[in-house]
């Protein structure tokens, strides 16, 4: 089976799809290579990252960068099922022109609203879905607020393309299966994001005062609302320390704004894999406030598997991973987030057994061989229709 993996984004370039991405094509590749009397098999990424990857020359699959069109053409042409990692518009349309098996699967919003995010700008909140209601006014005045009227409109248009393309493959694949209730797409089939059983080895004396913040810091992913809880401990007398880990345009802002909390928060940037670990060494517990844009949540994963407690906002793709190994506060609710926080610290057992469930759920549910096999049967169903 020649299987074609086309990523708009890829290695080196940080990112949840790209971890997914480069972690399904090396178990595809992986599994054919232990499967020979499957016949001939062949896995290939095509992505638009130009930049180069020191890895490259030592990827366990092929990997096609800014392809011409014709060339992209051929490399279609050439396989028998194409995976979209998104709904990219020229691939699909051209997977359907030639008639492919074509898969997508969805990281995003990008075919139920047009910034991709499900985040209604003007008041900073989670949308409650305009675009899927025909409130098509709202989305117009959303992203206006940032890339002003002509290209909020093209937005508009573009998510209705997207979506009518995406209705035609021969199949949608969600992480989870509340994305599904909210895309409401033909033919969808639920499957989770996995990791390999080992996520680091930060299991050594994590403090119960310790909290951390790890992703990108920008204005959906709610670290404002975080600061503004800690500032609520912080007048009730508690003790702590705040890890924020990550980078992003809102870096300056959201120091400035935790100026007034002093050294219990600590700002570390972006830091590679090695040094993550160190950095979380002694945290027990990860929150993630975030208030939109999360259609799995891979760092709540990533942290299952490292044995850590789950602070999580109730977006309902956040609920699904966690499940009940972790704790749940209303979205957008300061107040809610610091009594998650205080329960922490008023229970110290709390995090080291909730910990331990997190990481037995996410070595079952999270698995990679799991999603592997999960993929290979969307495949073949693929190739049957």
């Amino acid at each position: 089976m020649r299987v074609l993996l086309y990523s708009h984004l890829f290695m080196p370039v940080p990112g949840g799809t790209q971890t997914i991405v480069f972690e399904l094509a090396a178990g595809l590749a992986e599994w054919q290579s232990s499967h020979a009397d499957c016949g001939p098999a062949e896995v290939t990424v095509v992505t638009r990252t130009r930049e180069a990857s020191p890895q490259d020359d030592s990827l366990p699959f092929r990997l096609v960068r800014c392809p011409r069109l014709w060339a992209l053409i051929k490399l279609l042409r050439d396989a028998d099922v194409v995976h979209l990692a998104g709904p990219a518009m020229l691939p699909l349309a051209l997977s359907l022109m030639l008639r492919k098996p074509v898969i997508v699967e969805h990281h995003g919003f990008q075919v139920a609203c047009p910034n991709g995010l499900l985040f209604y700008e003007p008041e900073q909140a989670l949308c409650p879905g305009h675009f899927m209601a025909g409130n098509y006014g709202k989305c117009l005045k959303c992203n206006s607020v940032n890339v002003g009227s002509t290209k909020s409109f093209s937005m508009l248009v573009l998510t209705g393309l997207r979506r009518c393309l995406s209705a035609r493959a021969d199949m949608n694949i969600m992480p989870t299966e509340w994305l599904g209730k909210v895309l409401k797409l033909r033919r969808m089939k639920t499957v989770h994001h996995g990791m390999l059983g080992s996520a680091g080895s930060s299991f050594a004396n994590p403090s119960p005062a310790t909290f951390a913040y790890h992703g990108r810091l920008v204005s959906t992913k709610g670290v404002s609302l975080l600061i503004e809880a800690a500032e609520r401990l912080q007048k009730q007398g508690c003790e702590f320390r705040l890890k924020i880990i990550g980078d992003g345009p809102e870096f300056a802002r959201l120091k400035s704004l935790a100026a007034p909390l002093g050294s219990r928060v600590e700002f570390l940037g972006h830091l590679p894999a090695a040094e993550l670990d160190n950095a979380l060494s002694d945290v027990a517990t990860i929150i993630m406030p975030s208030l939109s844009g999360e259609v799995f949540g891979l760092v709540a994963s990533e942290n299952m598997l490292r044995g850590k407690l789950l602070i999580v906002s109730d977006l309902g793709s956040l609920r699904e991973v966690v499940g009940d190994t972790g704790l749940v506060f209303r979205n957008g609710d300061a107040e809610d987030l610091a009594s998650c926080m205080r329960k922490v610290l008023e229970r110290p057992a709390l995090s080291a057994s909730l910990g331990s469930a997190a990481r037995a759920r996410a070595n079952t549910v999270f698995d990679r061989d799991t999603m592997i096999q999960d993929h290979l049967g969307v495949y073949q169903e693929a190739l049957r229709r």
